[in-house]
């Protein structure tokens, strides 16, 4: 398949996804996502694909998440070829998928783009990576894995930070929090995270599938809390408020939500 918003490619037993659109830092539309769930079932068929690295084009970014100016442009993220927007279903699907994925986040990894890092079983950072949340000041939110998973790794207090104040944290303070498992020098980003998928290659797929399915059970009811809010943001993203927030990214500008304040 050609894609064009993601690169794909097999070395040895890892396959490696690349958001491939620098441009934009890396953000995502909804082709993008479109693109990626392709890839990861692709890994998943592929039976000699044991691991799957999650990355980005370029060393800028990992990904900035949703296309906020495509969101400001079209009021949407742009058309798929079976008409939906499956941000939901690609978290779903990177937590589904039977092997071990690894995030090798190469420069920001910010809004949704974060959330893709969060859910990757393991994340291997260059030293310049960059992480945080963007949501409320653009008129967005993440109320399902992007937050109660995101406690779940580095707790309530560290969790509400990140989403209250939308703050970004170096790779050494994500790493001190347990948000990430290693970092590295840019270089050597990609060979880490492949040195990784070398090592679990030697190991009992099935066993690792079921240790996986095991961590998972643990807050598999955090899907449900993911559609909730997917539905709750499908109604949000129609609201005045919510486009004040793409407006005022696509335009550079401070956002006006003052006045949106008894809106509670």
């Amino acid at each position: 398949m050609d894609y064009e918003d993601i690169l794909y490619e097999v070395d040895g037993p890892a396959a490696v996804l690349t958001i491939n659109r620098e441009e934009r830092l890396n953000a995502f539309r909804a082709k993008t996502v479109e693109e990626l769930i392709h890839g990861f079932k692709r890994a998943w068929a592929d039976k000699a694909v044991q691991v799957v690295i999650l990355t980005g084009a370029g060393d800028r970014a990992f990904c900035v998440g949703g296309d906020v100016k495509q969101r400001a442009e079209t009021g949407d993220y742009g058309p798929t070829d079976n008409g939906l927007f499956e941000g939901t279903y690609l978290h779903r699907l990177i937590r589904d998928v039977p092997m071990p994925v690894i995030a090798a986040v190469n420069g920001l990894a910010i809004g949704g783009g974060h959330v893709l890092h969060v859910l990757c079983d393991l994340s291997v950072a260059a030293e310049h990576a960059r992480f945080g949340q963007s949501g409320p000041r653009v008129g967005s939110f993440d109320g399902g894995f992007g937050a109660s998973y995101l406690a779940r790794v580095v707790g309530e207090k560290r969790a509400r930070e990140i989403w209250f104040l939308l703050k970004q944290y170096s790779a050494e303070e994500a790493e001190r929090w347990g948000l990430v498992n290693r970092v590295v020098p840019r270089e050597e980003l990609l060979p880490a995270a492949k040195e990784w998928a070398n090592a679990i290659a030697q190991y009992s797929p099935t066993a690792l599938r079921f240790l996986k399915h095991a961590f998972n059970a643990d807050t598999e009811h955090q899907g449900g809390l993911s559609r909730l809010a997917e539905s709750g943001l499908d109604v949000f993203a129609q609201t005045d408020e919510a486009r004040e927030g793409a407006a005022a990214f696509a335009e550079k500008r401070t956002p006006e939500f003052a006045k949106y304040a008894g809106a509670h």
